[in-house]
């Protein structure tokens, strides 16, 4: 029962977020949303921004684990970069809203509190991404750069055109441009001479 409640509350809180931002959302109308009552949110959590953390954890790890979906089974290079592009792209369509509120509504400011669990889900996912990763450079398969640059130049262009479509700047929908992201991901990424090659 408290799981259903809990989980009640943070699809409430997602919902009411979404419509009205962080700051002009309240416990009441969360909880209206929710229907539940004033005791069961204050059981549940202690105040707004600790169920805004508690969302933000929570969204966080389904992003995460759909695009550590994406490397199995166990890509080659250009297959990898293209599975993890496309993961991306699908998640934050598919999930538009939890996608909002992961890349536009969250605050670092609110997020103080879950700062080591953030921590700990990202090290999962860097974790992830780098056995697949490590083996592939070893093998001249893909160019050898910290993991942060690996995922700045495989992620950070599509999250570009995410970003603005989450802001509603560009309706078009980001998975139009897969194919252009995907091949300069690889022309990045993968030395010259292995492009098409593996």
């Amino acid at each position: 029962m408290a799981a259903s409640v809990r989980d009640d509350l943070l699809a409430a809180g997602l919902a009411v977020f979404d419509r009205v931002g962080f700051e002009a959302a309240t416990v009441a109308a969360i909880r209206t949303r929710a229907r539940a009552s004033n005791g069961s949110f204050f059981h549940a959590f202690g105040s707004k921004k600790e169920l805004a953390g508690a969302l933000f954890l929570e969204v966080l790890r389904h992003y995460h684990a759909a695009v550590l979906a994406a490397l199995d089974p166990v890509p080659d290079a250009e297959q990898g970069i293209g599975r993890l592009i496309h993961a991306h792209l699908d998640w934050v369509v598919s999930s538009r809203r939890e996608a909002r509120y992961l890349f536009e509504i969250s605050r670092s400011e609110w997020g103080d509190d879950v700062r080591d669990a953030q921590r700990a889900q990202n090290a999962r996912l860097a974790e992830g991404i780098e056995r697949w990763r490590a083996r592939l450079v070893a093998r001249g398969e893909l160019l050898p750069m910290t993991p942060v640059m690996f995922v700045s130049q495989l992620i950070g262009p599509a999250q570009i055109f995410c970003r603005a479509f989450l802001s509603g700047r560009d309706r078009a929908d980001p998975r139009a441009e897969s194919a252009t992201l995907i091949a300069c991901a690889i022309r990045a990424l993968v030395p010259p001479d292995r492009i098409n090659k593996q």
